[in-house]
């Protein structure tokens, strides 16, 4: 049994989805942000980072920054990070082909895509709402919030000459590259950016928006 904690909106649609494509046995758990549960003590102790998503993997494994749990057996592991917890679902479930597990050179575009968009675009996005992290002044995060069309155009430009494949972004094959591409497309339009300016992500996304499994993975 998986248990992936997950809040709507956030990029742990991405694992919803990934999770959806396989025949895994999980539950979601919302987090509600609104409520600041990610910040409240029950929650810090299963993903100190204080931040979405977290998966707990009944494997036998334990995670490194688990305290309570050095040197036991058989006891939860967690994953944080999307890039890990969609490789780890992509290798734990090979049968639902969401990644290239065979060619070597494949699997490591599909880890460089994914890093991308985990700390170039994601922070990109995140100096909309979370300009905290980076600065103390409030004129500080408006010139971010400013900032933040003419990044996200940028970068999916760059994404749409540049890394999307057709129909997928590996190509022909659908991976986790997709589920990743598609959550962050969903911010697109709050960042003020219109989707429709990239005929690629655009197609892109309507496609997702037809998988069952995406359709499963938004009702969550």
């Amino acid at each position: 049994m998986l248990t992936l904690f997950h809040a709507p909106g956030a990029c742990s649609l991405a694992s919803c989805i990934a999770l959806e494509e396989t025949d895994a046995e999980f539950e979601i758990k919302t987090v509600s942000f609104a409520d600041g549960e990610q910040h409240k003590a029950d929650y810090l102790r299963l993903n100190p980072k204080g931040r979405v998503p977290a998966l707990v993997v009944n494997d036998g494994t334990v995670a490194a920054h688990s305290k309570d749990a050095a040197g036991s057996q058989g006891t939860k592991g967690v994953l944080t990070e999307t890039p890990a917890i969609l490789f780890y679902l992509a290798q734990q479930f090979p049968q639902a082909n969401l990644a290239p597990l065979g060619d070597n050179f494949a699997l490591a575009q599909m880890q460089s895509f994914n890093s991308f968009l985990c700390s170039t675009v994601h922070v990109a996005h995140a100096h909309k709402l979370r300009g905290a992290r980076w600065a103390n002044k409030e004129s500080s995060y408006e010139d971010m919030r400013a900032k933040v069309p003419e990044n996200m155009s940028t970068l999916f430009t760059m994404i749409e000459e540049t890394y999307l494949g057709q129909p997928w972004v590996l190509g022909e094959q659908y991976s986790i590259c997709d589920a990743y591409l598609y959550t962050i497309a969903r911010w697109l339009e709050g960042d003020g950016v219109d989707i429709t300016a990239f005929p690629r992500v655009n197609a892109h996304f309507k496609r997702m928006e037809d998988r069952p499994a995406v359709q499963r993975a938004l009702r969550h």
